[in-house]
């Protein structure tokens, strides 16, 4: 039944005087929506939680991994990005060299993955009594983020290759 949840003591109290003088042998157990939808879904919450927790360690160790890929990368191309830098490559143009393999690489995961995670949510929402489609914005804002997070993470020590004296850089031959 509905109420009016500004007096919500005396209601309980009338219905539960209605009910006794209806069925005396029978019980008088309520309670609340709210409450029963809290209980029905607090594991799929405590499950969120949990996810969100594992996706943000995923992401650092993903970063620190992508953050030695370029590092081992610029070290491996040091006499290039030197002879680029003497013959007037700008800082901009190494980094944007540096950064567009790992563009390259977070994009085709990003074609592998949201396909899966589509497929892996819209099973998950079966699950539910009222359903909701998935938008594909969401793919293409997950996608942004991730490039965004791994050109933060490329930039940092491309930039630094990048400033680098060039006479060191071929000096060590």
């Amino acid at each position: 039944m509905r109420v009016n949840t500004q007096n919500i003591s005396s209601i309980i109290n009338t219905v539960e005087s209605k009910w006794k003088s209806m069925v005396p042998a029978q019980p008088f157990n309520y309670s609340f929506m709210n409450a029963d939808f809290d209980k029905i879904y607090i594991a799929e919450q405590q499950t969120g939680k949990l996810f969100i927790t594992f996706a943000v360690f995923a992401i650092f160790i993903g970063c620190l991994g992508l953050f030695g890929l370029v590092t081992y990368a610029a070290e491996q191309r040091t006499k290039e990005i030197g002879v680029r830098k003497v013959l007037g490559a700008s800082v901009g143009g190494i980094v944007t060299m540096l950064s567009k393999d790992f563009a390259k690489l977070v994009l085709i995961a990003a074609v592998i993955a949201f396909p899966v995670a589509w497929w892996a949510m819209h099973e998950w929402l079966q699950s539910f009594a009222y359903r909701t489609t998935i938008s594909w914005w969401i793919f293409i804002v997950a996608g942004a983020a991730a490039i965004l997070i791994a050109l933060i993470t490329v930039s940092f020590q491309a930039t630094k290759a990048a400033v680098a004296n060039p006479v060191k850089s071929l000096r060590t031959e």
